[in-house]
């Protein structure tokens, strides 16, 4: 058997190239997933492992601030050697170019005899108190070198010239750095600066827990106490609980992929076992068993599974080495990652994938064995269509699509997720058990446009399309799997957006307010504002102090017919109008105001009495600018409220802001842009991310689609070569699998549009109801992406029928009739 299972490989090596494609691709992507997953881990346990080289135990400050008393407590400690003070001052640094200083933090300098310490990338540290380095990376941002005077300030009014004399070495820092300077210069700074930690470094032959039990008998319960090795853990674990959720995440698109590999190599055994049934037939008559034709079949899928995936590991190393190295070679925002392979990254991907091969040969196995010996003396006939899908499948389908709506439904209504998922999980298990009947009756229905208007061709291949509705259901289920994760993906990402967008017009219904305290907007201000890229809109306010229930309290002036355009919150523009105060809640409950309560405001001889209306997210109080004119008449411009684009960088808007209009010398920039930007960019990379990662199993499927469009030619070899003899041209046969192809591409994808619509949407109100403020979800139907998804199956199955069909057309209508 074994000279018949290597001859039986070399001869169908051709048919079994899409399952090693499809394994590769499945395989890669795991271990893709799982490398970079590992890299990242192993990246952030060294950085931090470095950074605390030396410390066996560390006292944090998380119920309590640390003492000086504390400090010295631990230092007379028999049991510590070292004890180190993180100690940190929060200060202002004047740097070249800026209008106004940054906000730079100052750690102080400690003894490094046994605990790891800073380092510099060039120059020194500090000795002396008028001296200072900084992070390589701020210097590179600010434009500042060795040697330059930068000016700090504190927030109480002082300030002090330091010399740059050193750029510490970020470049494997997690997160932002602050500078350092001695600890003297720290107390100069800020004589009672916050410490963040103490580090303590035992005595030759004093194990971690002994010191951590020392000190924690030395020091209040309130102090949180670790041991060298907990605290560097501890460290970690806040930094790659993202990671280990992204990693979640990527194994689960990986076992997606996977799965779908599974299903298009069990399609393609079985095709491929139905093509040489003369052979098992024949092997059967000189003797084989049906144990060893089982085994047979099996011993080529494993071949299969383990050179697949081999090659898919090899495949998903080195994009993980690719793509670690385009991290490093561009500013991505993470600390450089070298390549880390550990032997679950490894051999994992590899066992699944060998696994998952021999896991989807096993029914085209037992069906091998069935094969009767007798068969091989009959003439060769062109397999039979599969039978209908069994009743009792079909009444498992619709209990199984019954019972997953009913936990789907209960999820959105009781915001649990857990279930919701359960509820989509079981009830896809049942779309794709009813398949067999569902697909054909789509693919039917979809082809009776182009069976009307395309002739003979479109209703032959409408009927091929259906003539077996197993194949056709395995071979669109592939592709269904894909396109509904990846509708499901968009659908949810655009809900939660929209509704992340509404809850922030709530909350943060201005995108910047910009004021000046105590003195006067210059006249080319708002000018200035309107010159910044992404600012699209610029609207000026007045703010006069006022009294009011016994308080004095700022009320700001708007325009009301040019509100509407930096307001994001329509209930709020519509509330603005004269004769009305919107308060935020806070000073309503100061005032003991009610919503409709009348409220009196005094400005000098001026009375005036408004209607107040709660409001969130805008000044103390708000009125309109006619209303504070009557108020307070030529009260001059203070401030400006801006809207800006969606797509600028938030983070660069507020950035430029803060540096504009240079003569007022205390701008403040406040509003809900910098937190509506973060989370935009998160949504947008999950979107990237998601489809760029579910892009696989479609990629996967389209093979599988491509690999039952081929076998099915060499099934329909006859068959076609009577059509041609009978008058069909090689183009009408091109076109004929063409819209074969068609429809079970545009059926996965209508079908698969349509689940994820539903899943999004219920996805998106278990998630999300609970986490809004009024239990409101806002749903949102992505046309363009829902449309570009269609097209693109639509384009990819056009494409998966080109080889089948050249191939369905070069063969000569009488050597293919001749054949037996």
């Amino acid at each position: 058997m074994r000279r018949s299972i290597l001859s039986s490989l070399r001869a169908h090596l051709g048919r079994l190239i899409a399952a090693c494609l499809a394994i590769v691709l499945g395989v890669g992507f795991g271990t893709l997933a799982m490398t970079a997953h590992a890299s990242a881990s192993n990246g952030i346990d060294e950085t931090i492992g470095a950074k605390y080289r030396g410390v066996d135990t560390v006292v944090s400050p998380e119920n309590a601030s640390i003492t000086a008393t504390d400090v010295a407590k631990l230092k007379k400690l028999p049991q510590a050697d070292s004890v180190v003070t993180l100690t940190t001052a929060y200060l202002t640094a004047a740097f070249p170019g800026l209008v106004r200083p940054a906000g730079l933090g100052v750690d102080a300098l400690y003894d490094t005899t046994r605990i790891a310490g800073p380092g510099t990338s060039s120059g020194r540290l500090p000795t002396a108190t008028n001296e200072i380095a900084l992070p390589a990376k701020l210097a590179a941002k600010y434009k500042v070198a060795i040697g330059q005077t930068l000016r700090l300030n504190s927030y109480d009014g002082k300030s002090w010239n330091v010399t740059i004399v050193g750029l510490l070495d970020d470049s494997k820092s997690v997160g932002s750095s602050s500078a350092v300077a001695t600890p003297a210069a720290v107390k100069r700074f800020e004589p009672d600066a916050f410490i963040s930690a103490v580090g303590i470094a035992a005595k030759p032959g004093v194990d971690q827990q002994t010191l951590a039990s020392a000190v924690q008998g030395a020091l209040s319960g309130d102090l949180k106490v670790y041991t060298g090795e907990e605290w560097i853990q501890h460290e970690v674990e806040s930094y790659t609980h993202g990671i280990d959720v992204l990693g979640g995440v990527f194994g689960m698109f990986a076992v997606i992929a996977l799965f779908v590999a599974c299903l298009v190599i069990g399609n393609t055994f079985t095709i491929v076992i139905a093509q040489r049934t003369r052979e098992m037939a024949l092997l059967r008559c000189v003797g084989a068993s049906r144990r060893q034709v089982f085994s047979s079949v099996l011993a080529e899928a494993s071949v299969v599974g383990v050179i697949a995936s081999t090659i898919g590991v090899v495949f998903g190393i080195a994009l993980s080495a690719l793509g670690l190295a385009l991290s490093r070679e561009f500013d991505w925002g993470i600390p450089p990652v070298p390549l880390h392979l550990d032997l679950w990254s490894v051999f994992l991907p590899l066992l699944l994938g060998t696994f998952a091969t021999i896991a989807a040969a096993v029914v085209p196995a037992r069906r091998a064995t069935k094969v009767a010996p007798l068969a091989a003396l009959r003439p060769e006939a062109a397999p039979a269509a599969a039978s209908k899908a069994g009743v009792l499948r079909l009444i498992v389908g619709f209990l199984l699509l019954t019972s997953g709506g009913s936990l789907l439904a209960g999820g959105a209504r009781g915001h649990q997720v857990l279930i919701g998922v359960a509820g989509g999980v079981v009830s896809f298990l049942g779309v794709l058990a009813i398949g067999s009947l569902l697909v054909p009756a789509l693919i039917r229905l979809l082809g009776a446009l182009p069976a009307r208007t395309g002739g003979v061709p479109s209703r032959i291949a409408v009927a091929n399309a259906v003539r077996n509705p197993k194949r056709t259901a395995a071979t669109t289920s592939a592709l269904l799997i894909g396109v509904t994760l990846i509708s499901l993906t968009c659908v949810g990402i655009a809900s939660v957006r929209k509704t992340f967008d509404v809850s922030m017009d709530g909350q943060y219904p201005v995108d910047i307010m910009v004021a000046a305290y105590n003195e006067k907007m210059p006249a080319g201000a708002e000018q200035q504002l309107r010159d910044i890229k992404g600012v699209t809109q610029v609207v000026p306010v007045s703010r006069v102090d006022v009294k009011t229930g016994g308080q004095e309290l700022p009320v700001t002036g708007i325009d009301q017919s040019s509100a509407g355009s930096v307001i994001h919150n329509p209930e709020l523009v519509a509330q603005l109008k004269p004769g009305t105060a919107l308060l935020d809640h806070s000073t309503m409950h100061m005032l003991g105001v009610e919503d409709g309560g009348k409220l009196t405001v005094v400005s000098g001889a001026r009375k005036l009495t408004l209607t107040a209306q709660g409001a969130t997210g805008l000044d103390a109080i708000t009125i309109t600018a006619a209303d504070l004119h009557r108020l307070a008449p030529g009260t001059a411009v203070s401030g400006f409220w801006l809207a800006s684009d969606p797509k600028a960088d938030g983070a660069e808007v507020i950035d430029a802001v803060q540096q504009s209009i240079p003569t007022v010398k205390e701008l403040s920039v406040e509003g809900g842009l910098a937190e509506r930007s973060s989370y935009t960019k998160i949504f947008d990379v999950l979107l990237i991310v998601g489809i760029g990662l579910l892009g696989v199993s479609v990629l996967i499927a389209l093979v599988g689609v491509g690999n039952t469009l081929s076998l099915s030619v060499l099934e329909r070899t006859r068959e076609n070569a009577l059509l041609r003899a009978m008058g069909l041209t090689r183009r009408q046969l091109r076109g004929m699998l063409a819209v074969e192809s068609l429809l079970m591409a545009l059926v996965a994808a209508g079908l698969g549009i349509a689940l994820g619509l539903i899943y999004g949407w219920t996805g998106t109100s278990a998630l999300m109801a609970g986490q809004t403020s009024d239990g409101g979800v806002e749903y949102a139907v992505p046309l363009g992406l829902l449309a570009t998804i269609a097209a693109v199956a639509a384009i990819a199955g056009l494409l998966a029928s080109v080889l089948p069909a050249r191939r369905a057309a070069k063969v000569s209508p009488a050597g293919a009739l001749a054949n037996e």
